[in-house]
């Protein structure tokens, strides 16, 4: 099933996808690319000058209140998943590209150009983990790792899991070598070169690991006009969006 991320402000510019807070009491959402004058790059590798991406991230804190707490990594484009405690202030780590928790008000966060941002949620348990999902990524077995620790520090099974494939490349506009495919199990017909669904190969693993609700969004960022951030559209030289999922602290 298809649902795509509405727009709910434009300082910061700030995308929700729809019905998890009224369904689950969860903040889930993404940044946007804001103004072509004024980009809103929260990437902390990207060429803009570091005091613009720092009052970035101030002001996306300020526009998410009920989180004291916010944790993220350096990605790898790998399968770590990383269980997180609640704490305060910003935490960054090393060499993960998931994060899992229980903790009410703290916010998990990957960063994504392209990629795709997997939300899955234990409705009933309130655990929440939040995945950055490439090609590798993908084809490390993220997703089921994800699957695996909420399953195991909830205690329940992947039916009673819920799924979200957020913003990312489409693959009409995702055109890959033969590694990708190979990597990821998918047979290559013709010559190439070759284009891959990441998010449908997302969905069709979830529905596998038999996570019981499966939703995928429909934004491309490639797309000409596209008001996110592609890695691949402009040549490696755009910036970083940031997904994030939590739930907010009690007031």
């Amino acid at each position: 099933m298809t649902t795509d991320e509405v727009p709910v402000g434009i300082d910061p510019p700030c995308w929700e996808v729809p019905g998890w807070r009224a369904r689950f009491g969860l903040v889930a959402g993404i940044s946007g690319r804001g103004s072509e004058v004024a980009p809103f790059d929260l990437g902390l590798w990207t060429q803009r000058p570091v005091g613009e991406v720092m009052t970035n991230w101030r002001r996306l804190r300020a526009a998410l209140p009920g989180f004291p707490g916010q944790v993220l990594a350096h990605q790898v484009h790998g399968g770590r998943v990383l269980w997180q405690p609640g704490r305060d202030g910003w935490t960054l780590h090393e060499g993960a590209d998931g994060h899992a928790t229980d903790a009410p008000g703290l916010l998990l966060l990957v960063t994504v150009a392209d990629c795709v941002p997997v939300y899955l949620a234990a409705p009933e348990s309130g655990m929440i983990a939040l995945l950055h999902a490439g090609w590798r990524g993908t084809a490390a077995g993220i997703l089921a790792a994800g699957v695996r620790l909420l399953c195991e520090r909830a205690g329940v099974a992947p039916p009673e899991v819920v799924m979200h494939a957020g913003v990312a490349i489409s693959g009409a506009r995702y055109e890959v070598g033969a590694e990708v495919p190979d990597a990821l199990g998918i047979p290559r017909a013709g010559a190439g070169p070759w284009h891959v669904d990441l998010r449908g190969v997302l969905a069709d693993q979830a529905r596998a690991l038999g996570v019981g609700e499966v939703t995928v969004s429909g934004h491309c960022t490639a797309e000409p006009g596209s008001p996110f951030f592609s890695h691949r559209a402009s040549g490696g030289t755009d910036g970083r969006m940031v997904a994030w999922l939590g739930r907010p602290a009690a007031a």
